[in-house]
C-alpha cells in the first residue's frame, strides 16, 4: 500500500516516524519549510533525507505543481495529519482509498478549530482521537477509528498533546494492517450530533480576573506551551502567563484584579471567587502589592 503523506507539526513527526518503524510503504511526503500559523511547526525533511523518501516544500497544498507531484507518487493512500488547509476535490480524488485525515477530538463532537485548546479552556474531562476520511466538509466524512482520551485537573496543553499523540501512535498500529489487507471498516458520522469549534482570537487568550478562579486556571493551561500563552495587561503591554495555581484569598472582600502579595517572583491576585497564584510568567517590571491587574 503505497502511501503520500502530508503534515507540518510536531504531531505529524510523531505518526509519521511510527509509519516508518511499522515499515509502511510511505513514498513521499509534503510537509512545509516554515509557518508562521502552527505553534507546533515541525519540518519533516530531516526524516525524508534519512529515510531516502521524496519530500517537497508547500504553500499552497492545492496547486498543480504539488498536485502533479502526488500523481508520479501513484499513491494508493494519502495521510493528511497536522495540515490545516482544506484540500480541494483535485487532491481528494487522487489517491483509490481516499485521504485518511486526522482530528483530536471524539467526532461528530468538537469540530473545527483549536480543539485541545478548547477542550482544555471549557474544562472537559474527555476528549478523543479520531482518524477519519476526508471529504468535501470540515471533519465530518467517515471514522476510520476512533478512540477516548482522559483529561485529569492536572494536565495542560503540552501533556494532553502528548497523550493525544501516543493514543494516535496506538491507533495507527491497530487500523494500519486493515487498510494493507482491505479489512477496515468506515462508520458514518452523525451529523445532528455534531458542533464545530470557531478560530480563536487574540482576545480569548486575555485574563479577565473577573472570571473564577477555575475559569483563569483552564484559560492558562489551555494556552501554554507549546501554544501562544494567555495574558494580563500591565502598564498598557500584554504580558505572558504560562502557569497559575489557584489558591483562596485572606479575604473575600477584595477586589477582583487586586494583587495580594508578590513573593520569588510568584504573583498572587484575586479573581472573582477565589484567587490565583501566578507562577510562571513573562513579566519584566513584577507589580507590587496592591497594584491592579487589568
Amino acid at each position: 500500500m503505497r502511501i503520500v503523506f502530508i503534515g507540518c507539526v510536531e504531531f505529524s513527526k510523531s505518526v509519521l516516524q511510527r509509519l516508518l518503524s511499522l515499515k509502511a510503504d510511505v513514498v513521499g511526503v509534503l510537509t512545509k519549510k516554515h509557518s508562521d500559523f502552527n505553534a507546533d511547526f515541525c519540518d519533516l525533511s530531516a526524516i525524508c533525507k534519512k529515510s531516502a523518501i521524496p519530500y517537497k516544500y508547500v504553500a499552497d497544498i492545492n496547486n498543480k505543481e504539488n498536485i502533479n507531484f502526488i500523481k508520479k507518487l501513484k499513491p494508493d493512500i494519502i495521510f493528511c495529519f497536522g495540515f490545516s488547509q482544506i484540500l480541494n476535490d483535485s487532491i481528494l480524488n487522487l489517491a483509490p482509498m481516499g485521504i485518511v485525515g486526522y482530528h483530536p477530538a471524539a467526532l461528530p463532537k468538537n469540530r473545527g478549530r483549536h480543539p485541545i485548546i478548547w477542550a482544555l479552556a471549557l474544562g472537559l474531562k474527555e476528549t478523543g482521537s479520531t482518524f477519519f476520511f476526508m471529504d468535501k466538509g470540515a471533519d465530518n466524512g467517515d471514522i476510520l477509528d476512533q478512540a477516548k482520551v482522559k483529561i485529569t485537573y492536572r494536565d495542560d496543553a503540552a501533556t494532553l498533546y502528548s497523550k493525544i499523540t501516543e493514543t494516535a501512535v496506538k491507533q495507527i498500529e491497530r487500523f494500519l494492517p486493515k487498510l494493507q489487507n482491505g479489512s477496515y471498516k468506515r462508520t458514518t458520522q452523525d451529523n445532528f450530533s455534531a458542533n464545530v469549534w470557531r478560530k480563536r482570537d487574540e482576545y480569548d487568550g486575555l485574563i479577565d480576573f473577573r472570571m473564577g478562579s477555575r475559569a483563569i486556571y483552564n484559560l492558562v493551561r489551555a494556552l501554554t506551551r507549546p501554544y501562544i500563552g494567555a495574558h494580563v495587561f500591565y502598564d498598557n503591554k500584554p504580558v505572558k502567563i504560562w502557569k497559575v495555581k489557584e489558591a483562596r484569598p485572606p479575604s473575600d472582600n477584595i477586589e477582583y484584579g487586586k494583587v495580594i502579595g508578590v513573593k520569588n517572583r510568584q504573583i498572587f491576585v484575586k479573581c472573582y471567587d477565589n484567587a490565583v497564584l501566578i507562577t510562571k510568567h513573562e513579566f519584566s517590571k513584577l507589580p507590587k502589592q496592591g497594584e491592579y491587574l487589568r
